[in-house]
């Protein structure tokens, strides 16, 4: 357990690579750079839609959806190496499942965990509860959340520190991933997070922090005066036709922030689906496009290939975005190509490049009415 955990700490150059991969093959011209802290939205192109998934996904043929059926063969050829540990493999256009397959009698309905693409879920949450007026601002302060709890190491740093700098990993807390057990041992989590030192001022520095994201569903939480899951299952689960879940509580009962959600491969796409079509979902809103747009937006510059948004990863220029979790679990969306990959994995060695080698070498190449800025040559 304790070496899953320290792996952990070392994910983000893995996350680099696999983005990287992905959009060498999305660019045909050379990338302008990108400003650190500025929203660069992600293209909003018309998506192909003829029904909703809410009680299922309907499956076509790749070429009914403008893809080539013996790419897609090859790519499931490859992806039987057992060096990649795939799991699941789903490849959706227009809104249809063009390719599903499961690994090592891995079952469609079979609840798989997520690791850190349930941040992308919470962040979800947040553009909800910000949306029904339960939060006001992502510049609220973190510690007026929490009145009855006490903290140590407490500074004017941590006194300004808000939900944006916690949802973009800029908190300025002193944490390591490898502190992720330590975290899971104590007693009260919130407090664990919030007591630790300050290290930079908040919104300076990107650090990874599975503990803050732990902390945003505790602001649901209190928020919502509801808990974080049952705020899920009314707001996000339940209008995605998403019944079948299961997600580590803390020790107040508080659902895991930052990993530990539990659902099926063709469920995980469904987030997908909500963001390709702007949060909306057969004819309700479920969250605003103005979130959808800042969460998947390169809102802090990591270097000159990735960026983060809330809780998203992001390659604007390369028209695509990413939630990622340790081990393989990918929701790849390319608003442009009206296309979604999903995987889950335990991959060997952690390493996230093979997956993105399916994608570049068979997924992109088979959409076959690109446009030119797909070029792939």
């Amino acid at each position: 357990m304790h070496q899953v955990f320290v792996n952990r700490s070392v994910r983000f150059n893995r996350i680099k690579h696999l983005l990287i991969m992905i959009v060498a093959v999305l660019l045909a011209t050379s990338l302008a750079p990108i400003v650190a802290a500025q929203s660069t939205p992600t293209p909003t192109p018309s998506i192909h839609s003829d029904y909703w998934p809410t009680d299922g996904w309907r499956t076509s043929s790749p070429e009914e959806q403008h893809m080539d059926s013996q790419l897609l063969t090859e790519m499931l050829d490859a992806a039987q190496d057992p060096h990649i540990g795939l799991h699941s493999l789903l490849v959706i256009r227009h809104g249809y499942i063009v390719s599903e397959h499961y690994f090592q009698h891995r079952a469609p309905d079979q609840l798989h965990d997520l690791y850190s693409v349930t941040k992308s879920y919470v962040s979800t949450l947040v553009g909800i509860a910000i949306n029904q007026g339960y939060i006001d601002s992502l510049d609220h302060p973190v510690l007026d959340y929490f009145p009855d709890k006490t903290f140590q190491n407490v500074d004017e740093r941590k006194q300004a520190m808000t939900l944006r700098d916690l949802m973009t990993m800029q908190s300025g807390l002193a944490w390591e991933e490898s502190l992720l057990l330590t975290m899971g041992q104590s007693k009260d989590w919130v407090t664990y997070v919030l007591s630790l030192p300050m290290v930079a001022k908040p919104g300076t520095q990107f650090k990874y922090c599975t503990g803050c994201s732990h902390i945003v569903s505790a602001i649901i939480q209190k928020a919502t005066n509801m808990s974080t899951l049952e705020f899920a299952q009314k707001n996000l689960f339940q209008p995605l036709g998403i019944t079948d879940i299961s997600w580590r509580l803390d020790p107040q009962k508080i659902p895991s922030g930052g990993t530990d959600l539990r659902m099926s491969t063709p469920n995980m796409a469904k987030l997908g689906y909500l963001f390709l079509h702007n949060g909306q979902w057969d004819g309700q809103t479920i969250v605003s496009s103005e979130w959808v747009q800042a969460a998947t937006s390169a809102l802090v510059k990591i270097d000159s290939d990735i960026n983060y948004g809330l809780m998203w990863w992001t390659y604007p220029n390369g028209k695509a975005f990413i939630a990622l979790g340790y081990n393989g679990q990918t929701i790849l969306v390319i608003p442009d190509l009206d296309l979604i990959v999903v995987t889950t994995a335990s991959t060997p060695d952690h390493f996230y490049d093979e997956i993105a080698e399916l994608v570049k070498k068979y997924v992109i190449p088979a959409v076959q009415d690109a446009s030119v800025d797909f070029s792939t040559s």
